[in-house]
């Protein structure tokens, strides 16, 4: 199966092991010498009306990446990992 970039923003990214949505994805890592994605960058939440984002992104390693449906992505990540936090 072939996903386009565009199309991953749609998708919602659920993590297997606590089947909490995690966000959007904004970007994604790639590495230039193999041109292979790396990692799922997602957006921050955001408050304040929506408008103000609260906290960092979150940065998913491709291989936490487990399956891609229809309308969502799982990922496999342990709860409240502060590792995945973009700095």
């Amino acid at each position: 199966m072939v996903i386009k970039a565009t199309q991953l923003e749609t998708k919602d990214i659920v993590n297997l092991v606590d089947g909490a949505k995690l966000g959007p994805v904004t970007d994604l890592h790639i590495d230039p010498e193999t041109g292979r994605v790396v990692a799922l960058v997602l957006q921050a939440p955001r408050r304040y009306l929506g408008l103000v984002r609260s906290g960092r992104d979150m940065v998913i390693p491709w291989e936490r990446v487990t399956k891609f449906g229809k309308d969502t992505v799982l990922v496999n990540l342990e709860p409240m990992d502060r590792g995945y936090y973009d700095v």
